[in-house]
Formats: structure tokens, C-alpha cells, sequence
């Protein structure tokens, strides 16, 4: 059995009929299906009216305010005058509506809303029917009340646009005239309505004349309210970024005589040990050509063995305190890790470190500082080596992508906590108890000179991964 079923919609009617060779229960199917249709053009039907503005919420506090004033000054009037006491429950009865109406605008505004905000002339009508009673029934044309248009206009004019304010000014003189014609003919004087049209008009005037300059200086004063938030804040942002600046460049000036400083000593160490193990040295020789039996051979030579060794770690002293150079030359990288790996040995922490460079032998030279590329590995390596234990293990991986050549230094360490992770490059930030926080930041800034980059991975298990990210020379990239 087919039912047929209608539904009125706000802009069609759907007519649902089982016209289908569907059962009964597809009446209920249709009707699911068309609902989509009948959302859509009840969203259409429905204004979205956008929320009140700062300037709105204001002066709709500002008039709730007159009205309560308005209404008390009313009250006593009525209740005080002995000439209201003929029409006084009367008189009491319309201003009990208009507190009940100024207690739904108060609540409206108490939640940031403005009261019959799409319908401004219907509240001038409420305002110039509520204030012609209260006249009519207290005193006719020269009713304290007739003040009340004054504050409907003053509050009109706060409010809402210029013809709205001009459109409540002929409801108000609509209201006065009606009421000229509602009173006894003796009680007609055509002076006091003609003054009070004229001040009426004039007041709208003037009350729309101060609105528009009180919303042109406002809307002024918000524009350079907003300029000065915006250059302040650019203004901060600059400070922050010559602060940081300037951070950066005494991290680099203390580096730069901290290295000048240790390599004078080193400069001067390398000098004075140097000249007595050259006398050592030369007697080792001519003892040497003397005729001696073997075991006094055999230690002479150990003994000249040891000499060399200690001239080679001076000679690699000597080289590592010279002036850093700043000339960009074609630098091979296993070079470079060489020298690393032998300044590192004589760190003290190193021993008991497996330190494994696995580089492949095709790569292309760098193009860079070679003094600076040494300065970089060393203090990834000094890193890696103090993120260890003793029988921990450290591996150094090159590979070509590209046009770039990609050092990974990698460790098995306890890792770098992921609180410190956006801290690592900073200056003067360090977990070491006697660290500087200076080699990161140094090392950064050494690759990214040479138009490197460098990045790093950690997890507590796994250790840490610094890669660093190389320009491999325009005329050697390798396919």
C-alpha cells in the first residue's frame, strides 16, 4: 500500500508519494533524501546578522543607562506632582511597561547583545507611543515628559546611522502632533508645539553632527590604535633580533679568543718543548753511530721512535694553532676527518671510545675553509665522545646526494632530551657542568658560512645523529 505524504518547507512544498516500486517504508527513504533540499533552503531563508561592534555594545550601554535614569526621574515626578494624582495608576502603569522593556534591553546588553538590533525604527515607534501617553495623561504640551524625546533622540543619534535618527525625529513629531490633536481645543497652543518641533529638529541635528565625530574620531583612533600595535610589535621583533645578534656576536668574539688564547699556548708549549727534545733527538743520533752491542741499539732506537712520535703530536700542536685561514680552496673530506680524528685522540675521554669513520673512497672534494670544516667535525666528535660511556661507540658515514656531501657523526649515547632539542644551536646553552655552549652554535654558524646546513636527530635509546649537509665543488658533482 502507497501513502502520500507532504511537508511544507519554508520556501517549497516537497510532495512525497510512493510513485516508486519500492514498499511502504520507502515513504520515510524520500523523505531522508529530500532532506538535504529543505535544510538547504531553510538556511537560505535565515539572515545571518553579524555580531554588534565594540562602538554598538558602548552606546548600547550608554542608553540603557538614560533609559534607567529616565524612568527614575519619571517615577518621582509622578509619584511627587500634586497634579498627577488624577491619572497617577495610569501614568505609574506606562512607566511600569517601560522598565519592563528596559530590563530586556539591559539583559541583552549584559551579554553583549543589543536589543531589537534589526529593527531600530520599531523601538523610535515603542519610544514616541510610550512618551505621547505619559504626556497625554500628565499635563498635555507642557508635560515634563516632552524632555523624554530629547533622550530617545540623544540615544537614537548614539546608536544607529543618520536617517535612522532623522526617521525617529518625524515619529517623535508625529507623536507630539498627534497629541496637539488628541487635547481639548483650550488646551491647544500651537507656539509650544512649534518651539518644541524646532528644538526637536535642532537637537537631532546637533546629536547627529557630535555622533558622526565621536565615530570619526573613534574609528580614527582605532586606526592608529592598530599602527602603534603594529609597529610595536615590528619594534620588538627588531629588539629581539638585534638582541639575538648581538648574543651571537659575543659567542663568536669569546670563541674567537678562546681559540687565540689556547693556541698562543699552545704556539708556546709546541716552542719550548720542542727545542730540548730536538738536542734529545740529535744525541739519540750520534749515539746511534757509535758502535754498541744490540740491546743498546735496539733501545736507542725505541727511544728515537718515541722522539718522532712526540715531534708529530707537536708538529700537529703547531698546525692546529696557527691563524686560522679564511681563503675557499678544494678540501678533501677524508683529509679533514683525519686531522679531526687525530686532535681528537688526545682528548682524555676518548680513550675507551670506538670512534669508526666509514667513508667511501669516490667522494668529491668540498669547496670551503678548511680550517673551519676541521673546527666543525672536531667539536661534533668532542660532542659524541662526551654523550658516551667508556666502551661506547661512535661512527662517521659520508655519502654524495646530489650536489652535496652528507657527514653523519653519529653516537650511542643517552640521547638529547626533547625539552632542550629547540636550545642545541643557541648560545651559551650547554648541560655540561664545565661546557661553554659554544660549540654548537660556533659549528652552526662555521657549515652555514660555507653554504652548508646541519641538523641532528636524538631518542633516549638510540643516541644522537648530527648530519651535516656540505656544497660538494660545482665541476666535481658526481652522476
Amino acid at each position: 500500500m502507497a501513502y502520500p505524504a507532504t511537508i511544507a518547507g519554508p520556501a517549497e512544498t516537497v510532495n512525497l508519494r510512493a510513485e516508486n516500486p519500492y514498499n511502504d517504508c520507502d515513504v520515510s527513504h524520500s523523505i531522508w533524501c529530500q532532506a538535504p533540499k529543505i535544510m538547504a533552503s531553510v538556511a537560505q531563508s535565515i539572515r545571518v546578522v553579524p555580531a554588534p561592534s565594540p562602538w554598538e555594545l558602548a552606546a548600547e550601554n550608554i542608553a540603557v543607562k538614560i533609559r534607567w535614569f529616565g524612568l527614575l526621574v519619571g517615577f518621582l515626578v509622578v509619584n511627587v506632582e500634586d497634579h498627577a494624582i488624577e491619572h497617577r495608576l495610569i501614568l505609574n502603569a506606562i512607566l511600569a511597561l517601560g522598565v519592563l522593556y528596559t530590563v530586556c534591553d539591559t539583559w541583552y546588553s549584559l551579554r553583549g547583545l543589543v536589543f531589537l538590533r534589526r529593527y531600530p525604527l520599531s523601538i523610535s515607534l515603542l519610544e514616541a507611543l510610550f512618551i505621547g501617553l505619559l504626556c497625554y495623561f500628565h499635563g498635555g504640551l507642557d508635560s515634563i515628559f516632552r524632555y523624554y524625546y530629547l533622550l530617545s533622540l540623544i540615544c537614537c543619534a548614539v546608536r544607529h546611522a543618520s536617517r535612522i535618527t532623522y526617521a525617529t525625529w518625524a515619529l517623535h513629531a508625529a507623536s507630539y502632533g498627534i497629541l496637539y490633536l488628541a487635547l481639548p481645543p483650550e488646551l491647544r497652543r500651537p507656539t509650544s508645539l512649534l518651539l518644541t518641533l524646532v528644538i526637536l529638529a535642532w537637537v537631532t541635528w546637533a546629536c547627529d553632527a557630535l555622533s558622526l565625530l565621536l565615530k570619526r574620531v573613534g574609528d580614527h583612533l582605532g586606526r592608529l590604535n592598530t599602527a602603534l600595535q603594529e609597529n610595536q610589535a615590528q619594534l620588538e621583533a627588531r629588539i629581539a633580533e638585534r638582541t639575538s645578534e648581538l648574543q651571537e656576536a659575543q659567542a663568536r668574539l669569546l670563541h674567537q679568543e678562546k681559540m687565540a688564547a689556547f693556541g698562543l699556548l699552545a704556539a708556546g708549549i709546541a716552542h719550548e718543548v720542542g727545542n730540548p727534545l730536538t738536542s734529545i733527538s740529535s744525541l739519540v743520533q750520534i749515539l746511534q753511530r757509535r758502535e754498541a752491542d744490540a740491546y743498546t741499539q735496539e733501545k736507542l732506537a725505541l727511544m728515537r721512535g718515541q722522539l718522532q712520535r712526540i715531534q708529530g703530536t707537536l708538529r700537529e700542536l703547531i698546525n692546529f694553532s696557527r691563524p686560522a685561514s679564511g681563503e675557499r680552496t678544494r678540501v678533501a673530506l677524508g683529509e679533514i676527518l683525519e686531522e679531526a680524528l687525530n686532535i681528537a685522540k688526545y682528548y682524555q675521554r676518548t680513550k675507551g671510545r670506538i670512534v669508526a669513520p666509514h667513508l667511501p673512497g669516490d667522494l668529491p672534494p668540498l669547496f670551503g675553509v678548511r680550517d673551519q670544516f676541521v673546527q666543525v667535525f672536531l667539536n661534533l666528535i668532542l660532542n659524541a665522545v662526551d654523550a658516551t660511556e667508556r666502551g661506547g661507540r661512535i661512527e662517521l658515514h659520508a655519502e654524495q646526494r646530489d650536489s652535496e656531501v652528507v657527514v653523519r657523526v653519529q653516537d650511542d649515547g643517552a640521547g638529547i632530551p626533547e625539552v632542550y632539542a629547540g636550545r642545541v644551536f643557541q648560545p651559551y646553552f650547554t648541560t655540561k657542568k664545565h661546557g661553554t655552549g659554544l660549540g654548537l652554535f660556533v659549528t652552526r654558524k662555521l657549515v652555514t658560512d660555507n653554504g652548508g646546513t646541519i641538523v641532528f636527530e636524538s631518542s633516549p635509546r638510540s643516541g644522537t645523529v648530527f648530519e651535516v649537509r656540505l656544497p660538494v665543488e660545482p665541476d666535481k658533482v658526481t652522476r
